[in-house]
């Protein structure tokens, strides 16, 4: 794969970038069970390569921070789990503290989906938050507005995904919040992801009002990515395989480049 332009200046100015990436879909293959998803080795090779070498990497996502360093045990790279509710800190999960109100209703919330929809797998994460999950129960899906009813039931919000709808509190945190908070101070950006969530990431500006700019934004395409990730995209590639090549291209191109 040769890379494009704006990451070959990006691969340049290393010191100066930030890359950031989803997990499920782009750093790993989506699976039937959650719990069994794991990065592409290559991935976490090139990804360890990238953080000895950029200002920036770190990987966002909807899962528990604890679980994304269990796959990525890498020092250099950022974790931040559950859109933004959690951190890895110093070898500990630094959970955000107006989360903490809403333990109650998200075990209440889980109780009830479980008991609801038996037939589905109700995935706790931590106790900030629970996934619906339909992939492996076709046709069972619960129309949308039952599982609005049910996050409103107990001060909860949803978030879509892929053949799963999570319930987690209504902090004002997202993929998009934690890149600006995470990228702003570099000078080039760039954001991979492949779902409804990465598309905050994807909408954001950074520098100041009058001088925006806009983040090189990766799409990892499959059948389930949503058509206006696609459309924002400045590049996209298929699948995390996609994805690793890329990785890979772009840790040989920050390895060879003089760094300013």
């Amino acid at each position: 794969m040769t890379l494009p332009a704006a990451l070959d200046h990006f691969a340049r100015l290393a010191a100066q970038s930030a890359f950031v990436t989803d997990f499920d879909g782009t750093l790993a293959q989506i699976v039937n069970d959650p719990a069994k998803a794991a990065p592409l080795p290559e991935s976490v090779t090139s990804l360890r390569t990238l953080a000895a070498k950029l200002g920036l990497v770190a990987v966002v996502s909807g899962r528990p921070v604890e679980f994304l360093h269990t796959h990525i045990p890498i020092d250099d790279v950022v974790l931040v789990g559950q859109y933004g509710l959690e951190r890895w800190v110093d070898g500990h999960v630094e959970v955000d503290s107006r989360a903490a109100r809403y333990v109650d209703a998200v075990a209440a919330g889980a109780a009830e989906a479980g008991a609801r929809w038996p037939e589905l797998m109700i995935e706790r994460k931590g106790n900030v938050a629970f996934t619906v999950h339909w992939r492996m129960a076709p046709g069972a899906e619960p129309h949308a507005d039952e599982l609005a009813a049910l996050a409103a039931e107990h001060g909860l919000q949803t978030q879509p995904g892929r053949k799963a709808c999570e319930m987690r509190p209504p902090v004002p945190v997202d993929k998009g919040t934690v890149f600006q908070e995470l990228a702003r101070p570099f000078d080039e950006r760039a954001f991979a992801g492949d779902d409804h969530g990465d598309l905050a990431a994807f909408a954001q500006e950074f520098g100041d009002p009058d001088h925006t700019a806009q983040p090189f934004c990766i799409a990892v395409r499959s059948s389930e990515t949503p058509p206006e990730l696609l459309e924002q995209a400045q590049l996209i590639v298929d699948g995390p395989v996609g994805l690793a090549a890329l990785l890979g291209d772009l840790a040989d191109a920050v390895s060879s480049s003089e760094q300013p």
